[in-house]
C-alpha cells in the first residue's frame, strides 16, 4: 500500500488535536499538523502554520507535500457570536473556501491520495433550529433546507471524488469533549474554570443551565480513533456515520460526578449565562492560577468563546425539556464499536487537565470523594 502521510487541518482545535495526536503516537505514519496557531504539543508530528483562507499559500504547501495519502479536515471558522454564526452566510462561505483551498490542490497533485475525512455534526439534522426525529439517522433525517457549511463541503467533496481513486468518510459526532486550549468549542475548559472560580469564591457548583435535554456525548480520543479507522476500512468508504459514546445523559444527572471530579460540592439549579458572567471573573481566575501555580493561561486565552457553546449545550434560557439523540447503529455495523461511559469520560478529562496543571487538583481545591483518572 506504500507509505502513509496524514495531513490534519485544524490541528489546534478539539477534533484536529485529538486526530493528529492519535496518528502521531499510534499511526506508524508521517503526520503534518496544520493550523494558524500552534497546538500545545506536537507529539512528534510536524507542525505547519498556514492560513486556510490564503489560496495561493495553500496551493504552494500542497505542491511541496504531494505525497500526502490521507486528509483529515477538522478546521472550522466560527464567528465571534458562535451560535448565531451557525446560520450566517459569511460563516458558511468562509468554511467552504477553507476546505476547497486544501482539497482542490490536493486532488490535483497528490497522486497517492487514498482517503479524505471531513467533520459535520448534529446541526446536519437541524438540532440548533428544530426538535430532532429521535434517533436521527444518516441519509434520512438531514435538514438540507437549513443553510449550513456542511452541505457546501459535502457536495464539493462528493463531486471532486467522482472518478478518482480516493474515497471519503463524513463523521457526525455529537457533543465533543476533549483537550484543546483556546478552542472555541470546548466545554471542558469552560466548566473547569467555572468550577475553580466558584470554589475560590467559597461557593458550591450550581448548575447554570436551562431545562433538561436527554442527549449524547463523544470523547475526542474515541472520535480520533474512529477517524483513523475510517481512513483504512473498506466499510467506511464513501459513507456518513453518526458517532457517540454509547450511552445517553442529562447534565443534571452527571453534575454531581463533575463537581466531585473538580473537588467542589454540587449546588442548586440556578440559571446563569456563563458567557455573560464569567468574563468578569478574569481576576478571580488569575488568583486561582497563582495560588495553584497553574500552567493554564489567562481566562480569555484558555476558554476563548467556549462559554458561549457551553451556554448552548446547557440550554441556558430554554424552559421546555427535550430529547435529542442520534442512531450509531450504522457505525457499529461497519465495524467501529468503541464506547465509554459519559460520566467516566468527564472524570477522565478533568483528571487529565488537573494532572497537566491546567486546573486545580481536587486535593487542593476541595474534598473529592473519588479520584479522576486519566
Amino acid at each position: 500500500m506504500g507509505a502513509k502521510k496524514v495531513l490534519v487541518a485544524g490541528a489546534s482545535g478539539l477534533v484536529g488535536y485529538a486526530a493528529f495526536k492519535n496518528f502521531a503516537l499510534n499511526g506508524n505514519c508521517e503526520v503534518i499538523a496544520l493550523s494558524r496557531r500552534a497546538p500545545a504539543e506536537t507529539h512528534g508530528a510536524r507542525f505547519v502554520s498556514l492560513d486556510l483562507l490564503d489560496r495561493d499559500a495553500c496551493a504552494r504547501f500542497i505542491e511541496q507535500n504531494a505525497d500526502i495519502t490521507h486528509l483529515v479536515f477538522a478546521a472550522v471558522h466560527e464567528q465571534a457570536s458562535v451560535v448565531a454564526g451557525w446560520r450566517d452566510e459569511d460563516q458558511i462561505e468562509t468554511n467552504d473556501r477553507m476546505f476547497r483551498n486544501i482539497l482542490d490542490p490536493l486532488d490535483r497533485v497528490a497522486t497517492g491520495l487514498r482517503h479524505v475525512t471531513i467533520l459535520q455534526g448534529t446541526k446536519a439534522y437541524g438540532v440548533h433550529v428544530r426538535k430532532l426525529k429521535n434517533p436521527a439517522r444518516e441519509n434520512r433525517d438531514e435538514m438540507h433546507e437549513q443553510p449550513n457549511f456542511y452541505w457546501r463541503q459535502e457536495n464539493h467533496l462528493k463531486a471532486t471524488a467522482k472518478g478518482r481513486n480516493w474515497h471519503w468518510t463524513i463523521m457526525r459526532p455529537v457533543h465533543i469533549f476533549g483537550e484543546a486550549m483556546g478552542s472555541s468549542l470546548n466545554p471542558i475548559t469552560a466548566i473547569g474554570v467555572y468550577a475553580a472560580v466558584m470554589k475560590e469564591e467559597g461557593r458550591r457548583l450550581d448548575f447554570p443551565g436551562g431545562a433538561p435535554r436527554i442527549s449524547q456525548a463523544i470523547d475526542s480520543e474515541i472520535l480520533a480513533r474512529a477517524i483513523a479507522w475510517a481512513g483504512e476500512a473498506e466499510a467506511a468508504r464513501n459513507e456518513i456515520f453518526n458517532i457517540a459514546n454509547g450511552d445517553v445523559f442529562t447534565w443534571e444527572n452527571v453534575w454531581p460526578a463533575i463537581a466531585d471530579a473538580l473537588g467542589i460540592e454540587p449546588g442548586e439549579h440556578r440559571p446563569m449565562a456563563l458567557s455573560s458572567v464569567m468574563p468578569g471573573k478574569a481576576e478571580v481566575w488569575e488568583r486561582v492560577r497563582q495560588k495553584h501555580a497553574l500552567k493554564a493561561p489567562p481566562l480569555e486565552s484558555f476558554v476563548h468563546t467556549s462559554f458561549q457553546l457551553t451556554d448552548y449545550t446547557f440550554r441556558y434560557g430554554i424552559t421546555e425539556p427535550e430529547t435529542a439523540l442520534v442512531s450509531t447503529v450504522k457505525l457499529h455495523r461497519a465495524g467501529f464499536c468503541e464506547e465509554i461511559d459519559t460520566e467516566d469520560m468527564f472524570r477522565k478529562w478533568f483528571g487529565r487537565f488537573q494532572k497537566e496543571g491546567l486546573l486545580p487538583m481536587p486535593e487542593a481545591s476541595g474534598p473529592g470523594k473519588k479520584r479522576a483518572t486519566a
